[in-house]
């Protein structure tokens, strides 16, 4: 091949400073267009701005996620509770299951430490997806980072933490939408009904499995869905506030809202370290910002919208997930009502709570209206989830990353879906909905851990990129200049500060329920990616073929280096 072919267009500068008509085609080998993953386009570029921002809004699911995972504040449990209104056994749960953790104050003031430390992630990963708009989103971005020396073990550990984490989110995400199924009916049937934890996994299943077929079958739709899922949390989020503001006989006073942390916090441990604990619940609720990165080959204009729809996901996303916060904490007149038993869902209380009559005979129809609004916003979010889920692992398997690579890296281009690698998502989530039924504490903290692991990788290739001096990442339309080294630092610096947090015990003193194993969890995950790297990855993971596009300033790049020596490069030929 001669060098005018093989050398890529992101080396010359041009498609990275408006060189080129067509910002997907990053370089051309032996007359393929390849765009900036190294391969040529096989998926729809099916996406626009108004689609993107739809699945960015839908994926994260703000306010929805807050009143989901309320129970970090309200009770000292991992963001997600299992069901239902009504347990037959709900006050024979240990008490070390209700210690409340600072209450509405913790709730809103978490989602503003949140906002704050997300916002440097948040335009780390913004500059990323302007600079190299591929589908691996972290993965590659560590590849790139870590240099032709150590990119592709950075970017191979940081692959698989992103996925993992990923996979605990989806299973959590599909929990709470079999919860709100299951309480919708509960909601007109409380006097005969009687909970069973596989009627939640019965509603898992065909919650999880009408999302992948829709993914699958239908793709050419999902933009569509994920344009209703905005309506329902724009639209939705904003008639859920106003019901919630205007019908309660009866508020909470604004020294509860505002000011009641120290008595609401039960947890035994001072204020300060219960409240950083409690940030978890913010961090949740707006910390999806790398979902939408993984569809950078399905959008038509990539480097330019991909950093306009990170900032609508994390501002609107914490503009309603505030302005809900504080409605909900306002129509809280029984707090204790929500602390009780693992299997229940808090938010069912808070609205029972304010559609209650003066004489506190509920409003079934106001409850249940509620409630579907949530589940319609979470059901389209399972869906939009999927979709990012399956491109992740799409992803590391078509640079081999992954058991039967070869299999798992193909796609229907006739459906415009990478169908293995969807179905094993679906799998894998079929077992992971599976685990409640035998030990809710352990499938509790498997959710409660997607925090730590997607932010433990975007922490990777920021901290790549501060060690390599932000040398390797041409310059695209969002470009942050003088300022990319802080905030690429503070970044880092705030993800290990919470993360070691979001570590500790949820309460004193600690008890097999209440221990936190998300440390466990993050070193087991690493332990089984190191398991792969060295049984798999040693001799036969190439590296993805970003490396070559963008690593040119070392002398071994376009050359065929020896597995012994750890470093081989990617297979010129394009796919």
């Amino acid at each position: 091949m001669s060098e005018a072919a093989k050398e890529p267009i992101a080396a010359k500068g041009a498609a990275l400073e408006g060189g080129s008509e067509d910002e997907t085609i990053v370089a051309v080998e032996n007359g393929v267009v390849v765009n900036a993953s190294g391969y040529r386009d096989q998926l729809k570029r099916q996406y626009g701005l108004v689609g993107l921002a739809g699945i960015a809004i839908t994926v994260d699911n703000a306010w929805v996620a807050l009143g989901s995972s309320i129970s970090v504040s309200i009770r000292m449990l991992p963001p997600f509770s299992l069901c239902s209104i009504k347990h037959t056994t709900e006050l024979e749960q240990p008490l070390t299951w209700k210690k409340v953790n600072g209450g509405p104050p913790g709730i809103i003031f978490g989602l503003i430490v949140a906002l704050f430390y997300y916002s440097f992630i948040g335009l780390g990963l913004a500059e990323f997806a302007s600079s190299i708009p591929s589908a691996g989103g972290v993965y590659h971005w560590a590849t790139i980072a870590g240099g032709q020396k150590w990119g592709r073990a950075l970017g191979f550990f940081t692959g698989w933490i992103n996925f993992y984490g990923w996979m605990f989110d989806l299973a959590a995400l599909v929990q709470i939408a079999a919860n709100i199924s299951v309480n919708m009916y509960v909601v007109y049937h409380q006097d005969t009904y009687t909970f069973e934890p596989w009627h939640v996994y019965v509603a898992y299943l065909l919650i999880l499995w009408l999302s992948t077929t829709i993914v699958i079958f239908a793709n050419r739709v999902v933009p569509y869905t994920q344009n209703l899922g905005m309506f329902f949390v724009i639209a939705g989020g904003v008639i859920s506030i106003i019901v919630i503001a205007a019908m309660p006989k009866q508020h909470a006073s604004s020294y509860f809202v505002w000011g009641s942390f120290d008595e609401n916090n039960l947890t035994g441990w001072q204020g300060g370290v219960a409240f950083l604990l409690g940030v978890l619940n913010g961090a949740f609720t707006i910390g999806t910002p790398d979902a939408i990165t993984h569809m950078a080959e399905e959008l038509p204009h990539p480097r330019r919208d991909l950093p306009i729809a990170i900032a609508l996901q994390i501002g609107l996303g914490f503009l309603y997930a505030f302005c809900f916060a504080i409605a909900i904490s306002y129509a809280i007149t029984d707090i204790s009502a929500l602390t009780l038993g693992i299997n229940t869902y808090p938010l069912v209380n808070i609205y029972a709570q304010a559609t209650a009559d003066a004489d506190g005979n509920p409003n079934l129809g106001a409850t249940f209206g509620l409630l579907f609004i949530i589940w319609c916003s979470t059901i389209l979010c399972c869906i939009g989830t999927t979709v990012t889920n399956s491109r992740i692992y799409w992803a590391l398997a078509r640079d081999n990353a992954v058991p039967f690579s070869k299999f798992f890296g193909t796609v229907s281009e006739r459906l415009s879906c990478p169908i293995p690698a969807t179905l094993f998502v679906a799998i894998i989530a079929t077992g992971l909905g599976a685990i409640p039924l035998g030990s809710p504490v352990a499938f509790l903290n498997l959710a409660g851990s997607f925090i730590i692991l997607t932010t433990t990788s975007y922490a990777l290739p920021f901290a790549g990129n501060i060690l390599s001096g932000r040398k390797y990442f041409p310059k695209g339309p969002f470009h942050l200049g003088k300022f990319g080294m802080p905030v690429n630092i503070l970044a880092v610096l705030f993800i290990i500060l919470f993360n070691i947090f979001y570590c500790f015990p949820y309460a004193l003193p600690t008890t097999e329920e209440t221990m936190n194993y998300n440390a466990v969890i993050l070193v087991g995950v690493v332990a089984l990616t190191s398991i792969w790297w060295v049984a798999h990855a040693v001799r036969h993971y190439p590296g993805p073929k970003v490396m070559a596009l963008y690593i040119h300033d070392d002398s071994a790049l376009g050359s065929e280096v020896s597995p012994e020596a750890g470093e081989t490069v990617p297979d010129k030929k394009a796919q």
